[in-house]
């Protein structure tokens, strides 16, 4: 696998492309005025304590209050005289209104939601996650080698020597010699520090810490083994990212390069064109099928059809194709949109038991790739692979688009044939309601021109129903579902 990081910065905007193979996988956005706010830490202050829910909603400064989830607050506080977890007691007893805690974002704001919230803090490096309040080590599931894990497990043990606080080893850490590993958690160590002095002064509703610009947080994140280089369009956060390469991944700094060619950065591999691919309901497939993504409220949805494929040997060999290509592309289109929560695939049904476990087998395959945690269940019954993805920020398109104006992200209009039959009732309604002499419709160019044509007989027996003239005018700024009848 040859992963490469494409880095486009702009004055107000930060974008990161990572491709596998040359194929776009995921993309990162972050935009100076609406700056992610995962691993930031502030100083919060509970505004309501919610019983019903074991929730409470906490005030941390932010442009909608914040959400915090019993499940979410630090076990010490309930733990039995063992040590050992206890069911989560009643959160009036855990929390009050007013009270001040140190609170680390979980989850970004999404839709209509505000940010979640723990109190288990969590401070990140390039090896290393330190946790102030845990105790012990833990690994990364994705570190196989049962050799290299306690190896991994005895360094950091030994490291650690008794210190307050635990640790979990990230996947970056697999083969990394123990100086590195030392160093990152003498960092960690004056890191923290850093942090609980500044909370100490810091008063309600401010941030303490903030993470890494986009930038920065790729070095620490996303530059594995695998990655042969990183590209960076901006002399400045070159310099940026060389410099704190220097300082914490010094064998990676060599694999940074500045690209100041002519031709933008992303139109030469051609990433502009995979976003608007990557914003369109419909993903053709290689072989002439196709998906269909919804992404709603409750979840997203996929579809996946045979279109113009219509195979060269048999009816079941032909679905069992297209769904395994339907398989590979879908769990890159997940990566790539950001789509999390419930996901809900119709895969073309199979009477084949084994061309099910086939293709159920080659969508895990394709799926541990992904960062994000997700879970995949059997196929159902009903035909339908249920699973659920981490979502920790929001979908591209949430990031780059906005629910349509004329049709409120519906999808659909009403058409001009249904609007017509709404002016009729309005006008019916304003001539009871009101003395009039004469009726003015307003409405879009569309709906005036069926007026006048399919629906003039209509509009004629109206006029002599009602004993009054109606006018028709166009207007340009209408959308095909907005009119008014003013009475004159």
């Amino acid at each position: 696998m040859s992963e490469e990081i494409l880095v486009n910065v702009t004055p107000r905007e930060t974008r990161v492309a990572l491709l596998d193979n040359g194929v776009l996988q995921e993309l990162y956005i972050e935009r100076l005025q609406r700056r992610g706010l995962v691993g930031n830490i502030y100083k919060g202050k509970v505004s309501r304590v919610l019983p019903g829910m074991q929730a409470a909603f906490i005030d941390a400064g932010l442009a909608r209050t914040a959400f915090l989830h019993a499940a979410d607050i630090l076990k010490s506080a309930y733990e039995d005289h063992n040590g050992e977890p206890a069911a989560p007691p009643d959160i009036r007893t855990l929390l009050h209104e007013g009270q001040e805690l140190l609170v680390q974002v979980l989850k970004d704001p999404l839709g209509s939601k505000g940010a979640r919230l723990t109190t288990h803090i969590s401070i990140p490096s390039r090896y290393l996650v330190f946790l102030p309040e845990g105790s012990g080590v833990g690994l990364s599931n994705r570190i196989e080698d049962l050799t290299e894990r306690s190896r991994l497990q005895d360094l950091v043990k030994t490291f650690a020597d008794g210190a307050r606080g635990g640790y979990i080893v990230r996947t970056a850490a697999e083969a990394a010699p123990a100086e590195a590993l030392r160093a990152d958690m003498l960092f960690l160590a004056k890191l923290w520090q850093s942090v609980a002095a500044r909370a100490a002064h810091t008063p309600a509703g401010q941030l303490v810490h903030a993470d890494l610009p986009l930038s920065l947080r790729i070095l620490r994140d996303l530059f594995g083994g695998e990655v042969e280089q990183v590209r960076v369009d901006s002399a400045e956060a070159y310099a940026r990212m060389r410099e704190f390469a220097a300082m914490f991944v010094p064998e990676m700094a060599p694999r940074i390069e500045r690209y100041d060619g002519a031709r933008p950065i992303f139109d030469l591999y051609g990433i502009e064109e995979e976003i608007r691919k990557a914003l369109e309901r419909k993903v053709p497939l290689k072989s002439g099928g196709h998906l269909i993504i919804d992404q709603t409220e409750a979840m997203t949805t996929v579809d996946v059809n045979t279109g113009a494929y219509v195979g060269h040997r048999n009816l079941e060999d032909t679905i069992l194709k297209t769904n395994l290509e339907a398989a590979q592309a879908i769990a890159r289109q997940l990566r790539l949109r950001n789509l999390g929560g419930i996901i809900i695939i119709d895969f073309i049904d199979m009477t084949d038991n084994g061309h099910r476990e086939q293709v159920l087998a080659a969508l895990q395959q394709a799926l541990a790739k992904d960062r994000a945690k997700n879970q995949v269940s059997e196929v159902s019954t009903l035909g339908l692979v249920e699973m659920t993805r981490k979502r920790t920020r929001e979908s591209l398109g949430h990031v780059l688009c906005m629910p349509c104006p004329v049709c409120q992200g519906r999808g659909a209009l009403r058409t001009p044939e249904t609007v017509c039959y709404d002016i009729f009732r309005e006008i019916l309604r304003v001539t009871r309601q009101f003395e009039v002499r004469e009726l003015r419709v307003l409405a879009a160019q569309e709906v005036v021109d069926r007026l006048l044509d399919e629906e003039s007989t209509g509009l004629a027996e109206l006029e002599a129903q009602t004993g009054k003239p109606i006018r028709l005018q166009a207007e340009a700024l209408y959308s095909q579902e907005q009119f008014d009848v003013v009475p004159l």
